[in-house]
């Protein structure tokens, strides 16, 4: 499996004014990928603490939720089918959420969708070497079944083991989105945070301009597709040159159309811009394989919501307004 770093992130330090804000940057390892954190203080001790107290936040998440994390909840019931388990009012949160995108997705988004995955190769440490067989197509797709996923009270499970729930769709975006709170809760007023695909930013930066994203040409990722300027917004991105595998020359991404069981073939690239960087990320998700006219009709009746759609010949869709955040 290669993967391809989905966005290059264009920060821009301007001058000093009358009270100069240091720029701070730290990097850390999560969700298995590299998440950066840039803020601009007067108070260099303070930022660099609220900094770690952000990240200890998407650290607890990761630990708490991911798929692939032991002790997690998560991890738990994928190998504990039929075992109920207890969610706090964060969990319920968040799954609240999961089929709330499930809903509206008329069933294209699923988290269930690890059988179709694995039958791919994406969770091997190798490539694949083949297309997967037709019959091993049509028993993954029969496997994928949010329906399986049973919520009662405060208590969740996975009906039988014929799935698994994968949380790369919507975890990252959500561990990020609270550590922006946690940096505004610490005194930071101006910051930036890039897990690759998800984005979010607190307030503008500190001469009051945009931050500024460069997303990669789908066609050519060396190359800056569109320049996306935002403030106290979150983006999420998907694109079918993130993660993939290569099969005799050709490569599969990972966005997969469950009832085909083959990747999404119509479109190259979804970007969401929203409140809400847990929305943003699982929306990326799911308009990425819903239908485009829902997707526009959804989003041009939803507030601070909007979005982009990149289609397979590379013409491009947006919603309403989304054109006043692209900077070229």
């Amino acid at each position: 499996m290669k993967k391809i770093l989905l966005i290059f992130i264009l920060l821009l330090l301007i001058g000093c004014g009358k009270k100069e804000k240091k720029k701070i940057v730290e990097r850390k390892f999560a969700f298995g990928t590299m998440i950066d954190m840039v803020v601009y203080s007067e108070n260099s001790t303070q930022a660099k603490k609220a900094i770690e107290l952000a990240f200890e936040e998407i650290e607890r998440i990761d630990d708490k939720f991911n798929t692939h994390k032991e002790d997690s909840v998560i991890y738990k019931m994928n190998h504990n089918p039929g075992k109920f388990f207890e969610l706090d009012s964060e969990g319920l949160y968040l799954f609240s959420g999961v089929k709330q995108t499930y809903n509206l997705s008329k069933t294209k988004y699923d988290i269930t969708i690890t059988p179709l995955m694995k039958v791919w190769g994406f969770f091997d440490e190798s490539d694949r070497v083949k297309i997967p067989e037709k019959d091993e197509l049509e028993k993954a797709i029969r496997m994928v079944d949010y329906n399986n996923l049973e919520v009662t009270g405060n208590k969740i499970r996975l009906k039988t083991s014929k799935n698994e729930i994968d949380t790369g769709s919507f975890l990252k975006g959500y561990a990020i989105h609270r550590a922006k709170i946690v940096l505004a809760e610490n005194g930071v007023e101006h910051a930036f945070i890039s897990a690759i695909s998800s984005i979010e930013t607190l307030n503008t930066k500190p001469e009051g301009e945009f931050w500024k994203v460069g997303l990669q040409n789908p066609e050519d990722p060396s190359k800056v597709y569109h320049i996306i300027g935002v403030d106290d917004k979150s983006m999420g991105v998907s694109g079918d040159y993130q993660i993939y595998v290569e099969i005799d020359g050709k490569k599969y991404h990972h966005l997969i159309d469950r009832k085909t069981g083959y990747p999404v073939r119509d479109r190259k690239m979804v970007v969401v811009i929203g409140e809400d960087g847990f929305f943003a990320d699982m929306y990326s998700t799911a308009f990425f394989s819903m239908p485009i006219e829902d997707v526009m009709d959804y989003v041009n009746n939803t507030d601070d919501l909007e979005v982009m759609i990149v289609k397979a010949d590379m013409s491009e869709v947006f919603s309403d307004g989304f054109k006043k955040y692209m900077v070229k």
